[in-house]
């Protein structure tokens, strides 16, 4: 179910340096629509704090003491199937992203990420939108090794390629100048090809796949 726009977006921030805590927090203060209501040093506390919240994002780092990120995601997803979860780590080596996408989590970004992209993303993440960071796309893109079992027609992978880029239903449909019911057709169409339930996967599949290549926005 996709976050009601209008709503407050509850924030639970996990990451084991305090600095980069309050430096979270303090970003996420003053801006209209969002509440840190949780902070997390590592998995294990994330688990529970996330149990005592409710959260709508979780914004997860991946290396940390107890309890790596790609479990804890894992375990989010089990427990609290409505959660979102945000990487953002200064990692993007095969060894992170791979296991923290297949995980469930719902975006990827590196610390890098300037202010305005990271509000963007929360909010794109809180709706149950795909948010990739180009760097970690193109990653994806390079662990393909088999062909795909089915493929998607050139209209379903210029509906994906956007979804992939963050766009609403809504926007996709103006972008192709399509309605939204048929750019939501489209998306079933494709969910059924890759096997999967949700645009996240659907993403990840297709770029594991090589039916999608993302290319960085100019």
């Amino acid at each position: 179910m996709s976050h009601d726009d209008a709503a407050t977006i509850r924030l639970l921030i996990v990451d084991d340096h305090p600095v980069v805590r309050d430096g979270l927090r303090g970003l996420f203060a003053d801006e209209p629509g969002l509440e840190v209501v949780g902070e997390a040093a590592d998995g294990t506390e994330a688990l529970a704090v996330a149990a005592a919240t409710h959260p709508d994002v979780v914004l997860m780092d991946l290396r940390m003491p107890r309890r790596d990120g790609a479990d804890t995601i894992r375990c989010l997803r089990a427990t609290h199937p409505a959660v979102r979860v945000l990487v953002l780590t200064t990692f993007d080596t095969d060894r992170d992203v791979l296991p923290a996408i297949e995980a469930g989590a719902t975006g990827y970004l590196l610390k890098d990420v300037a202010r305005a992209d990271l509000l963007r993303a929360v909010r794109a993440a809180a709706r149950g939108e795909s948010v990739l960071s180009p760097t970690v796309a193109t990653r994806l893109v390079k662990q393909v090794r088999t062909p795909a079992a089915a493929a998607l027609s050139q209209r379903e992978v210029e509906v994906l390629t956007l979804v992939a880029r963050g766009l609403t239903n809504r926007e996709v449909a103006t972008q192709l100048f399509l309605s939204e019911a048929t750019v939501k057709t489209h998306l079933l169409h494709i969910y059924t090809k890759l096997g999967v339930g949700d645009r996240t996967a659907a993403t990840t599949a297709a770029l594991e796949r090589g039916l999608l290549h993302l290319r960085p926005e100019q």
